[in-house]
């Protein structure tokens, strides 16, 4: 029986809320989810990990959905929190699986806990955005967030406090289609199956329920240098990218295979940036644990 709203319980204080899917007695991978998002973002592994045999343990971040919020956090934070989750569970190694804005958490938790992580994931991941000379491979939207926020920090946190109302409530079926419409058209055909578009846009409503204030902390951490060198992460790490992802164009993962030591690149036609891991888990799934 797989754990939902399972608590750890943080040494320095604080809980983290957690779930499982998959099948319980597979081999553990440690899900880090997107932005804005939540633990419930794994739910699109759940066929494909029972096939697999892949147990896997999904997180909400500090102040995201029902985990404690933890003011001041940076990305180095993380890794000491999934060393208690693994104690927590009794596992001596695990691996990672990190979707979109999960990518640094993952990153950072490879670099920090080489003995532990036997392997990595990244999935549409997000680059180290403060590190882009140009950041025209991320979505124009990003980019308009972005350069706001570097010029007035205060009126995007109010941003965030007054969308949150909105943000939190559940679509009504008939808006679906509205909502899909501005997705690219591969992303938008795998999001009218109601069990993707749960997994993907539930728990989006759920980071947002939690908090505003965890939800903006998330977000900054993206725009801030992560604190170490991608040339030193030891881990394998295998990165998934499809040509047709609008969020985070694929060079950006072509890119950062150069300065990985030990990396695998799957650059996936015809994928776009939700298509990728709801279409192709089976695939990623059996890379991760050969």
């Amino acid at each position: 029986m797989n754990t939902r709203g399972g608590i750890l319980r943080l040494r320095e204080g604080g809980e983290i809320a957690y779930d499982e899917y998959g099948d319980p007695d597979g081999a553990p991978v440690i899900f880090c989810h997107g932005w804005p998002s939540s633990r419930s973002m794994a739910q699109l592994t759940e066929a494909a990990a029972r096939r697999h045999r892949v147990r896997v343990i999904s997180p909400d971040r500090p102040g995201i959905n029902s985990s404690s919020f933890a003011p001041d956090r940076t990305l180095l934070d993380w890794p000491a929190v999934v060393l208690q989750l693994a104690e927590h569970l009794g596992l001596a190694t695990f691996r990672l699986l990190g979707v979109s804005g999960g990518a640094p958490y993952a990153y950072v938790t490879a670099w920090a806990l080489p003995d532990h992580v036997e392997a990595v994931a990244i999935v549409s991941g997000v680059p180290p955005i403060s590190e882009l000379e140009d950041r025209a491979g991320l979505l124009s939207l990003y980019r308009w967030m972005l350069a706001l926020y570097g010029r007035q920090p205060a009126l995007v946190r109010k941003m965030f406090h007054v969308a949150r109302p909105f943000a939190s409530i559940r679509p009504s079926l008939r808006f679906r289609p509205l909502l899909l419409r501005f997705l690219p058209q591969g992303d938008a055909e795998v999001l009218r199956d109601a069990e993707a578009f749960e997994s993907c846009f539930e728990s989006a409503r759920r980071a947002w329920r939690g908090s505003a204030r965890g939800v903006m902390t998330d977000a900054e951490i993206y725009d801030r240098p992560w604190g170490f060198a991608l040339e030193e992460v030891r881990v394998p790490i295998s990165l998934w990218h499809g040509m047709k992802d609008r969020t985070f164009a694929f060079r950006l993962s072509e890119e950062l295979s150069r300065r990985l030591p030990e990396c695998g690149l799957h650059i996936v036609e015809n994928a776009g940036h939700y298509s990728l891991p709801i279409r192709h888990m089976d695939r990623i799934l059996a890379d991760l644990l050969r």
